[in-house]
């Protein structure tokens, strides 16, 4: 992976590590309807990328189904389990998701894991799992199996848009947000009570929230990331956002006293390795034997 493209990634990571922080706030202290938050959400994407919807790209039923699972079916799972399970065991459990990809690309895609990348991906692993680890484990409440589903989703999703071809990241965003608002709405509508209560309550930070979430974290953020999974192989990214719940940890210690250890330092250190390992693969014989000749 290039520098430039591995900061954006670091980057994006940050972006949506905060945001799950920020969410948990949202849908837990502030007691906002997890669909509706989500609905809103994409209703401020819709809005902002508006100019870029048409036309539909094509294949339109895949494109709308990956919008499904990647907008609709991965926040309204993760906002749901968010109620209930902290921010970091949920960024820990949704990790799930880099063998789902793993799996999903080498059935789906064709793709091939090799020894460098699977030690790259078992030593992130062992960090964030001894970052988020206690003396009693992390349990599988109601809250994380939704997290759990939520990562499934989020991983179908990636590995399905990487059969499809020329479609310009902006405008996939623009389509996820429309096929993900128009259902999330409809959710709230037939099983959630008071959500405009809340939402007034909470007051102007839920709007700043909303405009964060939509804005940073999807239109910029997630728009970004497909242009990535556009660029490298699905299962070379998903062990790359591990560093996801790295930045939620970091961000709760910061923001709300988390407690911060030698064992999350440890694991936190032993999580970038293995990231470091991914990222800095062998090059290909034939392009050092490219460069070669020219010199």
């Amino acid at each position: 992976m290039r520098a430039r493209d591995f900061l954006i990634l670091l980057l994006i990571c940050l972006a949506w590590g905060y945001s799950n922080v920020l969410s948990k706030i949202v849908v837990g202290a502030w007691h906002v309807p997890p669909l509706f938050f989500a609905a809103v959400r994409f209703a401020v994407v819709v809005f902002a990328t508006l100019p870029w919807l048409l036309p539909m790209p094509r294949p339109r039923l895949r494109v709308a189904m990956i919008g499904l699972l990647m907008g609709a079916g991965n926040f309204a799972l993760l906002f749901i389990g968010l109620q209930t399970a902290s921010p970091s065991s949920a960024a820990i459990v949704i990790q799930v998701g880099v063998p789902f990809t793993t799996l999903l690309s080498i059935v789906m895609l064709g793709e091939r894991i090799h020894l460098r990348r699977g030690i790259g991906i078992a030593l992130t692993l062992v960090g964030v799992v001894l970052v988020v680890w206690n003396p009693d484990g992390v349990a599988l409440s109601a809250g994380l199996w939704f997290i759990v589903g939520a990562a499934f989703a989020g991983s179908l999703g990636a590995v399905m848009m990487k059969q499809v071809e020329d479609v310009a990241p902006l405008r996939f965003q623009a389509w996820v947000g429309l096929v993900s608002c128009l259902p999330l709405a409809l959710g709230s509508a037939l099983f959630e009570r008071g959500q405009w209560a809340s939402a007034l309550a909470a007051g102007w930070p839920f709007v700043a929230a909303v405009l964060f979430a939509a804005l940073v974290v999807s239109v910029m953020a997630h728009t970004s990331y497909y242009a990535l999974i556009r660029r490298y192989e699905a299962n070379l990214l998903a062990p790359l956002t591990l560093m996801t719940p790295l930045a939620t940890i970091a961000f709760g210690v910061a923001l709300t006293g988390d407690h911060l250890d030698r064992r999350m330092i440890a694991g936190a250190t032993l999580a970038l390795l293995g990231v470091l390992v991914v990222a800095m693969r062998a090059r290909p014989k034939t392009a050092l034997l490219a460069e070669r000749e020219q010199a």
